[in-house]
């Protein structure tokens, strides 16, 4: 397969900084959101969030994710009505292997290309995708509705100052949702 294939119809560029290896050790602060934001975690009421079952389950996940990956240190976490947020650490996952050129065999190249296109091994998306799928499963053997917007934001933490406003963000989330709610976002 070849990128003339589809024209780049069909795939859209990264959102990820492309100045950056995600798989460096680094804090990260992130935001994933439901499928055209839908409320499917719970509500919050008079300032606190009160999750549903699959609210909780995404709460549970997050939580797993060193069990899943060693590297992650989790700093901070908070699901709301329809996004989830964040703040955690990619430690070194120890060096990565190089791949040797393959030759010109289609089926090489087809698997190169995905490869290309794929979260790398140790990444941060590699985490979030993980994450993602697993709500995803358990909302679908569960059949509870459920989604996620294909792509997530995510900021490079650079400092501890930064780090602590982040912090307090993810912790004051439920109680600054209305005051959201009426600034329309």
């Amino acid at each position: 397969m070849t990128t003339e294939k589809y024209q780049n119809k069909y795939r859209n560029a990264s959102a990820r900084a492309q100045w950056w290896d995600y798989r460096t050790s680094a804090p990260y602060f992130v935001t994933i959101c439901t499928k055209n934001r839908e409320h499917i975690f719970g509500f919050v009421e008079k300032g606190e969030m009160h999750p549903n079952i699959l609210g909780e389950y995404a709460r549970k996940c997050w939580n797993e994710i060193p069990n899943h990956f060693s590297f992650i240190e989790l700093i901070n976490f908070v699901v709301m009505p329809n996004h989830v947020h964040g703040l955690l650490k990619l430690n070194s996952v120890g060096s990565l292997h190089a791949t040797t050129p393959q030759d010109q065999d289609p089926q090489m190249q087809k698997n190169e290309f995905m490869a290309n296109i794929s979260p790398k091994t140790g990444s941060l998306s590699s985490v979030i995708r993980s994450y993602k799928s697993a709500v995803t499963k358990y909302a679908n053997d569960n059949h509870i509705p459920s989604g996620w917007q294909t792509r997530f934001y995510d900021h490079i933490v650079r400092n501890s100052e930064e780090c602590q406003r982040i912090f307090d963000y993810i912790n004051n989330n439920p109680k600054n949702w209305e005051i959201g709610k009426l600034k329309g976002e």
